[in-house]
């Protein structure tokens, strides 16, 4: 299944709304990659599944400021 290893996001569940305002049942996936990420801390490379709104917050406080932030220990 497709889950972020930091917030721990993954499908939800949600309604299609045809036309006719019949609802049915679908999923909503998150966009989740595969990234490798530079630790300068630790002075290698990371390999971690996160979302891409992950990815955006780790280019402005980086990757151990936002570990500490979502509880998770890089090792």
């Amino acid at each position: 299944m497709a889950r972020s290893d930091f917030t721990g996001k993954r499908r939800m569940r949600a309604r299609h709304v045809s036309h006719s305002n019949i609802k049915t049942p679908r999923w909503q996936h998150v966009n989740v990659q595969r990234r490798r990420l530079w630790v300068p801390e630790f002075g290698r490379f990371v390999s971690l599944k996160l979302t891409t709104s992950d990815l955006r917050t780790i280019d402005k406080i980086g990757v151990v400021a936002y570990a500490r932030r979502c509880g998770m220990r890089l090792s």
